[in-house]
């Protein structure tokens, strides 16, 4: 019998580059979590905090691919936009990210996909901003909530076992 573990998200803000390292283990074998990131579906159940409905206007996650997706709280949206670099199977998602609210900071973000055996991942993201200031006012945006939260629901997509 498997029991689920409680998993812990780590963020780290780099003191000596603009950049945030996120690092989270899953109960879930790499080819299913790296499915729950590419499949729109998917993306669409986990991606962000509980509280906002998430619409997709495109999700074309493969090499030179692109997205676009909405955040909603009934009052307010939030556009997200950006392109694939490199799309490897279970292994890697290479990416640019923008909030459309801040049109001109862009980050590139990779997440690496790694098999700890047992049907276990560890997914580590990165993501790199152009500034200080820009990274700082992106930790200061409430992102670290919606990471968190959107982890716990990537849990439980994973647990149902639609992914």
């Amino acid at each position: 019998m498997m029991t689920a573990r409680t998993r812990e998200t780590e963020i780290v803000v780099d003191k000596d580059v603009p950049m945030v390292r996120i690092t989270r283990e899953f109960d879930a074998p790499p080819e299913k979590v790296f499915r729950a990131h590419t499949d729109p579906e998917l993306v669409r159940q986990w991606l962000g905090p509980r509280r906002l409905a998430m619409r997709i206007d495109h999700y074309d996650c493969r090499t030179g691919g692109s997205y676009r997706y909405v955040h909603s709280d009934g009052e307010h949206e939030f556009g997200f936009h950006g392109s694939f670099h490199e799309v490897r199977p279970a292994e890697l998602i290479v990416q640019t990210f923008t909030f459309e609210g801040v049109p001109d900071e862009v980050a590139l973000e990779s997440m690496v996909f790694t098999d700890l055996g047992d049907g276990r991942t560890r997914l580590t993201g990165t993501s790199l901003v152009g500034s200080f200031a820009a990274r700082d006012a992106f930790v200061a945006s409430g992102m670290e909530t919606g990471v968190r939260e959107g982890y716990e629901r990537l849990d439980e997509v994973l647990a149902a076992g639609s992914a």
